[in-house]
């Protein structure tokens, strides 16, 4: 068996533990518009736990979070802004480490209803355009239904660095999407119908990844045919149906060596990639990698 692949973790706690603004609805965003050099050192600590590849601070640069205003006149900046910062801190580094472009839900997580094609679409082209420059590949975050990962797939026609697609799990039913949508239904389409090279699991529970995992190897065998990661996150199950709400509380049972066992099943189950979201702190990532080695 080959070596997953190690993404960074979760980017917004982790600004906000070493001190950089952070609220809600702003959320990661505060960092890059007030202290972009926290972004970076954020970044960096990510590395230096042995992430081979660090994503874009860009989840938050949407009207959602930023207002429609903020983003007419300074989202293009600020989503470059995010690729510049990540492509500087992965020079930087010893070894090879990769920048993956972020490309956030258009209208908060986990609320598909609010998906809208037409708003979105020149939005995710935004995203696309300015961190071009930058990123190794385009990772599309929290997909909570398969008409956002469609709207994806449609703007990255005719750009060839790799797309990855993250899906989110249902809460009630790791076998679902937030939409209700049935994940082997996602698999089949993600692996015969569109450009995307891996499938990953993102901002769901840990106890919920195996079997997903298990479900998306059982359809696509080889990562010949199809990529299957995993990066879920520490919040508590509270029902969230939505950002902007309130910061989620973390659970304090997900230690680093806690959440490198969890990782080891997902790995066993066919998992190519393995990383952290929300609450995944450069500990925990750093325990993947030392359990990896």
């Amino acid at each position: 068996m080959r070596r997953p692949v190690i993404l960074d973790g979760g980017m917004g706690r982790e600004l906000e533990r070493i001190g950089a603004p952070f609220r809600q609805p702003e959320w990661s965003a505060l960092a890059l518009i007030e202290t972009p050099d926290l972004v970076l050192k954020a970044h960096q600590a990510f590395i230096d736990s042995g992430a081979d590849i660090i994503t874009t601070n860009s989840y938050a640069v949407v009207p959602f979070h930023i207002g429609q205003e903020i983003f007419d006149a300074h989202g293009r900046d600020l989503i470059a802004l995010s690729g510049k910062l990540a492509r500087e801190a992965a020079d930087a580094a010893e070894g090879d480490v990769q920048v993956a472009g972020c490309i956030p839900p258009m209208f908060g997580s986990y609320q598909p209803d609010l998906f809208d094609a037409v708003k979105a679409t020149p939005i995710i082209s935004a995203f696309f355009e300015e961190q071009a420059p930058y990123v190794d590949l385009w990772l599309a975050e929290t997909l909570s239904s398969k008409a956002e990962a469609e709207a994806v797939c449609k703007a990255y026609e005719g750009r060839k660095k790799p797309l990855w697609l993250a899906f989110c799990l249902a809460e009630d039913d790791p076998r679902k999407l937030r939409s209700g949508e049935d994940i082997a239904d996602i698999i089949a389409y993600t692996l015969n119908e569109t450009p995307a090279q891996a499938v990953l699991f993102n901002c769901c529970a840990i106890e919920d990844i195996e079997d997903a995992v298990t479900l998306a190897r059982g359809i696509a065998p080889s990562p010949d045919d199809l990529l299957i990661g995993a990066y879920p996150n520490a919040f508590t199950k509270t029902g969230i149906t939505g950002a902007n709400e309130e910061l989620t509380a973390l659970r304090d049972e997900i230690t680093p060596a806690f959440y490198a066992r969890y990782a080891k099943l997902w790995a066993d189950a066919g998992a190519d990639i393995l990383g952290g979201c929300c609450g995944i702190s450069p500990a925990h990532i750093k325990a993947l990698k030392d359990g990896d080695e």
